[in-house]
């Protein structure tokens, strides 16, 4: 469901549209389905909904109206644009609830609306976003503690070192273990899941021009450089630091399968710029598949019905391609 006073909703709706006769990306939205319902007609979106008491049902209702498995805590209120700390019981309840039906195996892959996190940091979340909450929650049933975040689209996928964190202490945060760990689950999951038997990761530097060897920061040199030389001797095809401003251009990108970027913005411009309709966050490093489009919530924009489904249909289709890979 994502975010109640968000674009999510809506774009649920309008991706079922679309999805309706596609046998692969069949789904269940966990929502509230009183306010699903108010929400897509009020935004003149014309979509009948089922409500079910099971998943299997999901799958034999899916043609003839979107499937929604009820959540125990409603929507309080979910006005467009103004989201209410009211509501993050039913957002976390959605989250929880689609978690557990796929380490039950009920579902394949789980694809997940954007949630507002700062109404969510007023109801004592503590986590910095999704991704941290997933990685906890693998990690109550012996699964890896901690996830990893990509973000892919067909002309680039970029995996950010260090992800929510002020850019003031990227430096401090950024270790040769880290850039290390990173780069295994990337490469490992590049592998499993996306069919690149032997993938080519592209180490971006930290600093304008990669240090200049020491001349413009150390980090380049002291952190990143040995982070490489263990990547390689573990057998993965890695390579940098390269300078990040010279890395995305078409022919850059022909010489690596994907990229690890040492702070947010420095992996985010760029796909957001070259793919920003079709992109999808893809959590690496979970036992089960989890994608998201590449947007917030878009509080502008709730409850018009003039928001682009592009992303989250993208996200719907890459989790059923990794679901089909063996998850």
């Amino acid at each position: 469901m994502g975010e109640p006073a968000g674009i999510g909703p809506e774009l649920v709706g309008m991706a079922w549209r679309i999805l309706r006769h596609d046998a692969q990306c069949r789904f269940v939205c966990l929502a509230d389905p009183r306010f699903l319902h108010r929400r897509l007609r009020a935004a003149g979106i014309d979509v009948p909904i089922v409500e079910i008491d099971a998943v299997p049902e999901a799958g034999l209702r899916f043609a003839d109206a979107l499937p929604v498995l009820s959540l125990d805590s409603p929507v309080a209120s979910g006005e467009p644009g103004r989201p209410d700390v009211a509501d993050c019981p039913a957002v976390l309840e959605a989250i929880h609830t689609a978690v557990a039906l796929v380490q039950d195996g009920a579902c394949r892959a789980l694809v997940t609306s954007p949630v507002q996190k700062e109404t969510l940091y007023l109801s004592g979340f503590r986590f910095p976003g999704h991704t941290e909450l997933l990685g906890q929650l693998a990690a109550r049933r012996g699964g890896p503690a901690v996830a990893v975040m990509m973000l892919a689209s067909a002309q680039l996928r970029v995996v950010p070192v260090t992800v929510h964190v002020p850019l003031a202490d990227v430096p401090r945060l950024l270790t040769t273990d880290l850039i290390v760990s990173t780069g295994m689950i990337a490469a490992t999951d590049l592998a499993r899941r996306f069919a690149i038997p032997a993938p080519r990761l592209a180490v971006c530097g930290l600093n304008p021009h990669a240090g200049e060897g020491g001349q413009i920061g150390t980090e380049d040199r002291d952190v990143i450089v040995p982070a490489v030389d263990r990547l390689i001797a573990a057998g993965i095809a890695a390579s940098g630091p390269h300078s990040a401003d010279t890395l995305f251009h078409p022919v850059a990108r022909t010489g690596y399968d994907a990229v690890l970027a040492m702070y947010h913005d420095q992996a985010l411009i760029p796909i957001k710029t070259i793919a920003f309709d079709t992109a999808v966050n893809v959590t690496l490093g979970l036992p089960f598949v989890r994608t998201s489009p590449d947007h917030g919530t878009a509080l502008q924009l709730a409850g018009t019905g003039k928001a682009d489904p592009t992303s989250l249909i993208c996200a719907i289709r890459m989790a059923a391609e990794m679901a089909d890979r063996g998850g």
